[in-house]
């Protein structure tokens, strides 16, 4: 396993340039002597740890059938190898080219790659980090075909020009030994053959090879009289070919769709031609041509008929029909329909050798996006249940989120409810690719990895130990109407396709409530229960979030930019100056714009709910005056205050989801100061729609709002389309690059606006004016995620592109990009705290909410929750991506949480479970700072006291780049933050100083599949989507990197080889078994000479001693290569000892046998011998 060599920073180095800088607001005292910061440099180091998934754009594929370790080689030059469940490894070629075949020195622990740079290299299996050996590469010819004859160190290697060469795989060097193809076809030939497309020796005679051409000529070739033996002709190209175990008959498969049958001594024609998907015609005729059959293989038993398994073959008039794979037993034919195409497939035999009774029990078939394997024991053919994590690109993953150091219970408890979703009909049989061992487990904490999906579903999973199961599956598309067909798809739509992908999910580990956001702007809350309900009717919240701007309210940008002022005749149409008072049922008639309707429809009919995690709430944003909804970029759930936050371009909206009551609806402008109080009154979504009457007081009349809300310059919404998938949708979106001078707002001009009111408890649709200071307005779509702590971040490219063509361009209106649910001091004068919400914007703001809950039990249910803005507490360059609290000791304070309990359970336990946990953080003394807020942005961190909200801290990540992900998590035993930049650094904070202790240039930003899913957790793990199938995790953690080792799994085992079969009496009377062969003799440089040196050239690979003679130098590598070469002397020294004890046993049998022989004839007399 790669490790990095990172650039570790000095401890203490606070202050040295102006982009790594972590400095002291004047006047304050240094935290340092304070808060005993305990991480050093030395706990960090930067290492892949394992990957998981199904391997991308797979290639190739080889099975040990001795060792049971299964090879897969894909496009990109990535070796996967499976054993048994847990056992996984992935290696890397250097060049990055397509492995074309894989062949296994079969219980010898190494493994011969081919690849389509024409190099061919031999892997050492037995360690636990898999390295190359020997390297060989081709300068004048391309390989296409590889063979590797059981127990066998010479390899042959067919070419593109018809040639075989042959190499010796302990030296990995050719043998002077070559086959051209003009000696091996016909004299009279006037064409080339083509490329060898088949290499095989005879079963019963290793002198005899097999030979297959792609024009369709087949040679057997005498290996010791250098000559042809016989020569096969078909007029249709050979695509596989394959012996019968005897060794007399072999089949070719053929670009017809043919197969043809051969007895070795007639070459003339072939014994049989047959046609398995052919239509045969009456009157005796040549079957119509099928597709190729690009691989078959023929297998015996002992017992009954023959198995001959193909690939293709279909009829050409199948146009449509799925990739099939046909098993051909006797007179049965069984054709199994594959979901994906077919790469390549292997039939498992009980015994390795090719000269015996081979006994298929099962195909092992590799799919594009699959591996399957059929159980060809038992009737029917039924597939083997997977132990693999292959499923987790089932759907395209749209968000992913990592969960170190959850509670125990977590994983029995969703294990639980998922083995009741598992489906039916497996195999009884074991899993046959059962080789290698488990690591030692070296971290005991269970860990959690949940993905969203582009279908809307989202999977739990055990990343415990290094390894990685499903757990538990749950469809959030449950809860809507489908489309039956195109012509119903409903028109509200602002997604083309898929449209319940997850965009973002907050959850709550100990509480177990999972709040998810999708891309038609829904929010769905779900608690977890152990019992199946039937919900009769989903709850509903549907909220207005509306576009409504004026230039008197908005932030100033700063800069250069002015912003552009109202058109006197821009509100002289009745429509734009007067509200419209169509019913808030919604409108969609074709004569109106879209008013008051979600984007997908809630499902009328009673839902079923299985044990697991059930729907407690749906809430929608809702089209407004014929424009859709903003996508929501942040969210939130607190279960102790029992509420949902989310926010989008537009504000963010409050829900009280345990009364399904809306708190608050407002723009981010109205976040910014506290004055001018006033109350709020709620309203029901069932009132004629009024724009904006909510921003105005409840004494004014609904004339003064709309005219002191309406936006003058009527400025429309383009709607945005998206692809297939969210990840195509976030591509397309530019870089946001965040400079103080665009971003910071000047709060000196914003209108003064402050929030203080209460909601009765009733569904409401709320109705929100939002202000903002451009014509051009220019749409925000963020990605966030929620983090361990369950509060959400937006970690994307923010800079959007405007919907409008204007000479203005300027940034686009401020979304809400975080939030984090705290016990914490509302404002600079409080002494006590309380439940407060902090809000993070893309420019950078960070306002404080104060929440003012009633107590619990019943009281909850019914009395109203107060919620007051408190203005900005700080300012950073960049949209805030994290944030945090800590104590005055520098422990990080999470926000708090209800113990979970069953939501269908008795009263009882339910009471049991109901306590809201205290809050740990104490009141602050007069004159005394007893808290600090982290907040981290895409270019700055900065760590403020409070509640005076005095900045003790600053560092500034980065200036040229930004921060796509970070995260406060815990590490050896304190907190730290971790950031993920699009230049492809990792880099760690101490907290509270901030000083750089990790800086790693891992990872170049190249998809924004890695932006989208990049995810620290606790404990120093993280990991990303590396391709669109697979899983790669890495680790942060000195500790983790040194116990790397013991905690991989081990892919070779001691075996035993099975026997040879045996000959029997008369075959070895007569001669008429297999027939050995002494390759030394024909291929060593004593009898076939040298071969040329401009033919390939040997490479030492870095896992050989010349590699690493190559590779390491001075004391480091001396240690290296004395270590290595104990191992090799210790590893000599104990063959050594075997065979002396060997021998020495074998010296005293031969000793008693002695002794006995002449105690028998000691007596005895020579004429009575």
């Amino acid at each position: 396993m790669k490790k990095f060599n990172i650039r570790k920073v000095l401890d203490g180095l606070t202050a040295v340039s102006s982009s790594s800088s972590a400095t002291a607001q004047p006047g304050t005292p240094r935290e340092n002597d304070v808060v005993q910061e305990t991480l050093q440099s030395e706990h960090f180091q930067l290492c892949k740890t394992v990957r998981h998934g199904f391997p991308y754009q797979p290639s190739s594929m080889a099975f040990d059938p001795v060792q049971k370790i299964l090879a897969i080689g894909t496009q990109t030059g990535a070796l996967r190898l499976f054993g048994r469940a847990g056992v996984e490894c992935y290696c890397q070629h250097e060049s990055g080219a397509a492995v074309i075949q894989l062949q296994f020195l079969i219980n010898e622990g190494a493994l011969v790659s081919a690849l389509a740079d024409d190099s061919i290299h031999l892997w050492n299996l037995r360690q636990k980090i898999p390295a190359i050996l020997h390297s060989l590469k081709f300068n004048r010819e391309r390989i296409t075909y590889c063979h590797l004859p059981f127990q066998s160190k010479w390899l042959y290697i067919g070419t593109e020009r018809g040639n075989i060469h042959i190499v010796n795989v302990e030296s990995f060097t050719l043998s002077g030994y070559v086959i051209m193809w003009n000696k091996a076809i016909e004299l009279s030939t006037k064409t080339h053959p083509g490329p060898v497309v088949h290499i095989s020796d005879n079963p019963m005679d290793e002198g005899k090879l097999l030979i297959g051409f792609e024009c369709g000529v087949v040679v057997l070739w005498d290996l010791k009289c250098k000559k042809a033996d016989y020569r096969y002709n078909y007029d249709e190209a050979i695509h596989s070919v394959a012996w019968h175990h005897e060794g007399k008959q072999f089949v070719c498969s053929h670009s017809d769709g043919t197969l043809t049958t051969w007895n070795v001594r007639a070459p003339a024609k072939p014994a049989q031609i047959i046609t398995p998907h052919g239509k045969q015609p009456k009157d005796g005729k040549k079957p119509e041509p099928c597709k190729p059959i690009l691989k078959v293989e023929y297998k015996t038993t002992r017992a009954g008929d023959p198995f001959m398994v193909l690939s293709g073959g279909l009829s050409y008039d199948t146009v449509g029909r799925r990739a099939c794979l046909t098993v051909m037993h006797g007179k049965s034919t069984a054709v199994l329909e594959m979901d994906y195409p077919i790469v390549d497939f292997l039939t498992l035999c009980e015994t390795p050798y090719p000269n015996d009774f081979q006994e298929p029990y099962a195909v092992v078939v590799l799919l594009e996006k699959d591996l399957v394997v059929i159980d060809l024991g038992q009737i029917g053919y039924p597939i083997f249940e997977n132990p693999y994590p292959l499923t987790i690109h089932e759907s395209p993953v749209t968000c992913c989120e990592y969960f170190a150091d959850c509670p125990a219970e977590l994983i029995p408890a969703l294990y639980s409810v998922g083995s009741r979703q598992k489906r039916q009909g497996y195999s009884k049989k074991e899993w046959p690719v059962s080789g290698g061992n488990w690591g030692q487990n070296t971290q005991s904490y269970p860990e959690i990895i949940i993905t969203g999906h582009a279908d809307g579903s989202i999977k739990f999973w055990d990343a415990s130990a290094l390894m990685l199961q499903v757990l538990y599956k749950l469809k959030t598309a449950k809860v809507f109407e489908r489309a039956r067909g195109k012509e119903e798809k409903p028109s509200t739509d602002i997604v083309d396709e898929d449209p319940f992908a997850i965009q973002t999910l907050s959850w709550c580990p100990e509480s177990r409530m999972l709040c998810v956001a999708g891309v038609s702007a829904h929010v769905i809350v779900y608690r977890f229960s152990k019992q199946e309900i039937t919900t009769e009717v989903v709850q509903l919240l549907e909220v207005r979030m509306q576009c409504e701007f004026s230039d008197v309210d908005s932030p100033d940008p700063g800069g250069d930019q002015t912003p552009t002022l109202p058109t006197p005749g821009a509100s002289s149409s009745p429509q734009e100056s007067e509200p419209p008072t169509q019913p808030s049922t919604g409108s969609n008639s074709s004569d109106g714009p879209r008013d008051n309707i979600p984007c997908l429809q809630v499902r009328s009919s009673p839902l079923k709910q299985s044990p697991g995690y059930q729907v407690e709430l749906v809430i929608q944003l809702v089209w407004v005056s014929g424009e859709p909804p903003q996508q929501i970029t942040s969210l939130a759930i607190n279960s102790s205050y029992g509420l949902v936050v989310f926010g989008n371009s537009n504000g963010l909206a409050v829900v009280d989801y345990l009364q399904k009551t809306l708190l608050l609806n407002m723009g981010t402008s109205e976040l910014y100061s506290p004055s001018d109080p006033y109350q709020r009154q709620p309203r029901s979504p069932r009132k004629a729609r009024q724009p904006s009457g909510a921003l105005c007081d409840s004494n004014d009349g609904s004339n003064t709002s709309e005219d002191r809300c309406k936006s003058p310059t009527s400025v429309k919404f383009k709607s945005r389309r998206f692809s297939k998938t969210v990840a195509n949708d976030f591509a397309k979106m530019s870089r946001k690059i965040s400079s103080s001078s665009e971003q910071k707002p000047d709060q000196e001009k914003r209108s003064q606006r402050w929030r203080s009111f209460t909601c009765k408890k009733r569904p409401c649709c709320g109705t929100e004016g939002k202000p903002a200071a451009k014509t051009s307005q220019k749409r925000v779509l963020c990605r966030t995620k929620s983090d361990p702590n369950s509060y959400a971040k937006d970690n994307s490219f923010t800079r959007s592109r405007s919907s409008s063509v204007t000479s203005i361009d300027r940034e686009s209106r401020e979304a809400i990009s975080s939030f984090y649910f705290c016990e914490s001091f509302p404002r600079k004068a409080d002494s006590v705290i309380s439940p407060c919400l902090l809000v993070g914007t893309t420019q950078g703001s960070v306002m404080m909410v104060a929440l003012s809950l009633p107590p619990g039990g019943d009281q909850r249910l019914q009395q109203p929750v107060g919620i007051a803005s408190c203005g900005t507490m700080a300012q950073l360059k960049g949209g805030i991506l994290t944030m945090g609290l800590l104590d005055a000791a520098g422990t990080l304070l999470p926000p708090s949480y209800e113990p979970w309990y069953d939501p269908n359970a008795s009263d009882e336990e339910k009471e049991k479970g109901r306590r809201r946990r205290p809050a740990s953080p104490p009141s602050s003394q007069e004159g005394q700072d007893a808290q600090f807020a982290v907040l981290c942005s895409e270019k700055q961190a900065k760590v403020v006291a409070m509640p005076s909200q005095t900045r003790l801290y600053k560092h500034n990540i980065t200036e040229t780049s930004f921060v796509l992900r970070a995260d406060i998590v815990q590490m050896a035993g304190t907190n730290c933050i971790t950031c993920f930049c699009a230049n492809g650094h990792i880099m760690t904070l101490s907290l509270p100083s901030l000083r750089p202790l990790l800086d790693v240039n891992y990872l170049p930003l190249t998809d924004m599949r890695i932006a989208r899913t990049f995810c620290f957790s606790n404990l120093g793990q993280a990991l990303y989507l590396t391709s669109p199938t697979e899983f790669q995790r890495i680790t942060y953690s000195q500790e983790t990197c040194d116990n790397l080792q013991e905690m991989l799994s081990e892919l070779f085992t001691p075996v035993e080889t099975p026997e040879a079969p045996n000959r029997g009496f008369f075959k070895g009377l007569f001669g008429g078994g297999a027939q050995s062969l002494d390759r030394e003799d024909l291929f060593g440089e004593t009898a076939a000479g040298k071969a040329s040196r401009s033919l390939a050239q040997h490479i030492p690979g870095p896992g050989s001693m010349e590699g690493m003679k190559g590779a390491a130098s001075g004391v480091v590598g001396d240690l290296a290569r004395a270590r290595i070469a104990l191992d090799e002397r210790g590893q000599k020294l104990g063959e050594l000892e075997e065979r002396t004890a060997a021998m020495m046993a074998s010296a005293e049998s031969f000793s008693k046998h002695a002794h006995d022989m002449m105690l028998k004839y000691k007596d005895k007399k020579w004429y009575q011998l």
